[in-house]
């Protein structure tokens, strides 16, 4: 009678340790599924341009990526290209680059030079205008614009506005 009272309470505790064990891997496996918060919240960066100041370079993360933010100075602006005032985005009647802050040569991310108002990348010596249009060699494009949405003298990263549409409409952006 030992035996089987024994038997009996090693079975139900096999059975409690097998069933946690059991509940533990299916919530660890969906949580495996689940997207990270990091990447959950990357969808949309939200950024405030009203205090953006002229010729000063503002850094944003989208999406893991480095966005470059420069509100153009009324001079920046007048000596410009039409090629480069096509890729300027206006928020609040300023003029503003926007765009993904990665060489497209290799990936590197270029400095900006606040003298010169262009940027250089190290790797292999790629430059590109303050409109990021590639200016010298290696660079085979310029930078890339990132889908955006204005909203007043906000700019959210991520969502496709008419302003954004337009230009995809006019092969600036690929």
């Amino acid at each position: 009678m030992e035996n089987e009272s024994r038997r009996g309470f090693m079975g139900k505790a096999f059975g409690a340790v097998s069933g946690v064990g059991a509940v533990a891997s299916l919530y660890a496996m969906k949580r495996s599924w689940d997207p990270l918060p990091s990447v959950a919240a990357a969808g949309f960066t939200t950024v405030d341009l009203a205090s953006a100041e002229p010729n000063a370079l503002v850094v944003e993360k989208w999406r893991g990526k480095p966005i470059f933010i420069l509100k153009k100075t009324p001079e920046m602006v007048a000596a410009q290209t039409e090629e480069a005032t096509a890729r300027d985005v206006i928020v609040g009647g300023e003029n503003f680059l926007i765009a993904i802050g990665l060489c497209t040569h290799l990936g590197c991310i270029p400095s900006y030079r606040k003298d010169s108002s262009d940027f250089l990348c190290a790797c292999h010596g790629g430059k590109f205008d303050s409109s990021g249009i590639d200016t010298q060699l290696p660079p085979p494009s310029p930078l890339v614009i990132p889908p955006f949405k204005i909203d007043g003298t906000t700019v959210v990263l991520g969502e496709e506005g008419p302003e954004y549409a337009k230009m995809k409409e006019s092969g600036l952006i690929a």
